[in-house]
């Protein structure tokens, strides 16, 4: 492969200036909409007693679960030495870092009390998951600033597949510990669950993959730099394998709890009788999530097109959306089983209630205003510093291929 050279972007076009006013207003509306929920207490959302984690919670997890899949274009460089994704590692760890900074920024704003996070970070109680994610998210933030350095530091190049290996066992780490939240909630039906762990690492695959892509072909559109086929075919076949393997991980899932019979009633409620969280699991997650992206990417007619391609990475962002709503308020929504099996006195507090949840605006905008954060730190760092290859035509990331598609060129000329 031939030395990559890296250039920032102009970012002085109508354009780039419209995206951070687009960004940056989006990002102060959804600071409006927390210091509006803080002010008036979380009476003015849609969450309940019952419905404790609400939208911003969905906009928060797939953030920072997509952070940890960000970053898998970096590690199938460094890490298992693919050298055609080398030139994309710089992007890909940036869009980490951005990812799970939105994804914090709306937990933290989404406390209610923000100021009760310095609790959190100097009283721990090491029984509890949420305690271990502090030391994770941080940790995670702080391995691929490291990891940055020593891909954009010459000097410091050698060292970066040590640093790319332990950034890659930290990221798997960090996605289990966001799973295990779940997994390890055994007073809910829908998350009591070990498969929880290892299906986030999966979703994490494919979500942060999905975001790459999309960032990736827009970084490239709107400067004009030259972006060959041979990259984009390479990210959305892998991104196929990923979307693939969620659609399994969620089927095991499921099939899992059709067994176990104390399961038989979340399953019945996500699956038949849960009304939007049954057209969001179908609709949602298994056909525009799954069934439709893997139909895009492994059509003759569609896999070779990048407007295809955009549009089924687009797919698998609302169909992880879907399922993050599926799984964070469906698996709230349905009522506590106590003691599974056995008859028990009942109150009037809700007990055996399907809880009810409609999110306002203002946990909307706060989800918004924390994703648009994100893609504003990546808008801004590839026009200070160097994380944009100038060039990504097939002859750089892929010689080999170039040479055997100007053979055949050649051989077709000969015979015409």
């Amino acid at each position: 492969m031939e030395r990559t050279d890296y250039l920032e972007i102009d970012g002085r076009s109508p354009g780039y200036y419209g995206l951070l006013a687009v960004l940056g207003l989006f990002v102060l509306i959804g600071l409006g909409a927390a210091y509006y929920m803080e002010h008036h207490g979380h009476y003015v959302t849609g969450m309940t007693n019952q419905i404790i984690w609400g939208t911003p919670h969905i906009f928060a997890v797939f953030l920072i679960v997509a952070a940890s899949g960000a970053l898998n274009v970096a590690s199938v460089a460094s890490v298992f030495g693919r050298t055609p994704y080398k030139p994309l590692s710089r992007l890909s760890g940036l869009l980490a870092v951005a990812l799970l900074v939105g994804g914090l920024a709306i937990l933290v704003l989404d406390l209610g009390r923000p100021d009760r996070l310095i609790v959190a970070m100097t009283t721990y109680n090491f029984k509890s998951i949420f305690a271990w994610n502090i030391f994770l998210y941080t940790g995670f933030m702080a391995i691929v600033v490291v990891y940055l350095w020593m891909m954009m530091e010459r000097r410091m190049n050698a060292y970066s597949k040590s640093v790319g290996l332990f950034a890659f066992v930290w990221r798997l780490i960090l996605t289990t510990g966001t799973g295990s939240i779940f997994g390890f909630l055994v007073a809910r039906q829908a998350y009591d669950a070990a498969i929880m762990a290892p299906m986030f690492i999966v979703m994490s695959f494919s979500y942060g993959l999905a975001i790459f892509l999309l960032v990736l072909m827009a970084s490239y559109w709107g400067t004009g730099r030259p972006l060959g086929d041979a990259i984009l075919r390479r990210l959305k076949n892998l991104l196929g394998v990923f979307v693939a393997a969620v659609l399994y991980f969620v089927l095991a899932y499921h099939l899992t709890n059709l067994y176990i019979t104390e399961h038989h009633g979340v399953e019945d409620f996500i699956l038949t009788s849960g009304g939007p969280f049954t057209v969001a699991f179908w609709l949602g997650q298994i056909i525009v999530g799954s069934l439709l992206p893997l139909a895009i990417f492994y059509h003759p007619a569609t896999g070779n097109s990048r407007t295809w391609m955009a549009a089924g990475a687009v797919l698998v962002i609302l169909g992880g959306f879907a399922q993050m709503y599926v799984t964070i308020i469906g698996g709230q929504a349905y009522p506590l089983v106590i003691f599974p099996g056995k008859e028990v006195l009942t109150s009037s507090f809700y007990d055996g209630v399907i809880a009810q949840y409609s999110p306002s605006i203002w946990e909307i905008l706060l989800g918004l205003g924390g994703t648009a954060l994100a893609f504003m730190i990546v808008a801004l760092a590839v026009k200070v510093l160097r994380f944009l290859p100038a060039s990504l035509t097939d002859d750089i990331v892929a010689p080999e291929a170039s040479m055997a598609s100007a053979s055949d060129g050649s051989a077709l000329r000969a015979t015409g």
